[in-house]
């Protein structure tokens, strides 16, 4: 099955950039380099600036951390090695550094708004750390923002990088085959998206609903519509209240 084709796309300056400060390069683009988001990247639609971090440590043996003030487990990446390195991000050719984010349990959860804000922009710096985290002054300094991917903790900060670069790029223009696709999803009108539905009509005694075979078109949307509302209601209570609470605000 090919991928979805849109209008040509043209571009009308620099592009949209993603600049990576990671231990491990290696890991990028990883699964970005597939399918519309791999495609958009070989257009020039987006572009992607790995850095790694240990070609701005200070001594033979590049090391990158230390053990944390006050004690405790683990160890803490180093203030000047990362200020550094998003210094070098700042100055690289092209710009478009945009707002630099680190990847923290800590940070703002990301959600659609934020991806569409980020996508936006001109691009942005993601910091990946690594061991038990990197030391606040850097962060304070540099005026890094923290997002987090959920309630969970990873080994490191590359795969959330992975996963909030993804939800962002697939929103940059000329990506998505169909323009009109992004109106359609989870998270776009505070509500998770409708069932969907296709060949063939009945499956293991399951048919499709009535509705979506009667070309009424706002019919459908109205069943689509109501049967969101549903889904949020069931399985997003706290996405619903927001909602209900945006509503009112909105009409008082």
């Amino acid at each position: 099955m090919t991928e979805p084709t849109g209008p040509a796309w043209t571009p009308t300056g620099p592009a949209w950039t993603a600049r990576v400060l990671t231990l491990f390069p290696e890991m990028f683009p990883g699964f970005l380099g597939f399918s519309l988001a791999g495609k958009a990247l070989e257009k020039g639609i987006w572009a992607l600036d790995v850095l790694d971090i240990r070609d701005f440590a200070r001594d033979k043996h590049r090391s990158v951390d230390d053990a944390p003030f006050g004690g405790g487990a683990g160890m803490v990446m180093r203030p000047e090695v990362l200020d550094a390195a998003l210094e070098a991000a700042r100055g690289r050719e092209g710009g478009n550094a945009g707002q630099a984010v680190y990847l923290s349990p800590r940070g703002r959860l990301l959600d659609q708004a934020l991806v569409r804000d980020l996508a936006a922009g001109t691009g942005m710096t993601l910091l990946c750390g690594r061991y038990e985290g990197v030391d606040q002054r850097v962060l304070e300094a540099r005026g890094v923002a923290e997002v987090s991917i959920g309630d969970y903790v990873l080994s490191g900060g590359e795969p959330a990088a992975l996963t909030l670069l993804d939800a962002v790029v697939r929103l940059l223009p000329g990506v998505l085959g169909n323009e009109d696709s992004p109106a359609e999803e989870s998270f776009e009108r505070g509500l998770l998206e409708h069932p969907h539905y296709t060949r063939p009509a009945e499956w293991r005694g399951r048919k499709v609903p009535e509705v979506l075979l009667s070309g009424h078109h706002d019919n459908i949307r109205e069943w689509r519509k109501t049967q969101s509302e549903q889904v949020t209601r069931e399985r997003r209570p706290d996405l619903w209240a927001r909602r209900s609470r945006t509503n009112v605000e909105d009409k008082g």
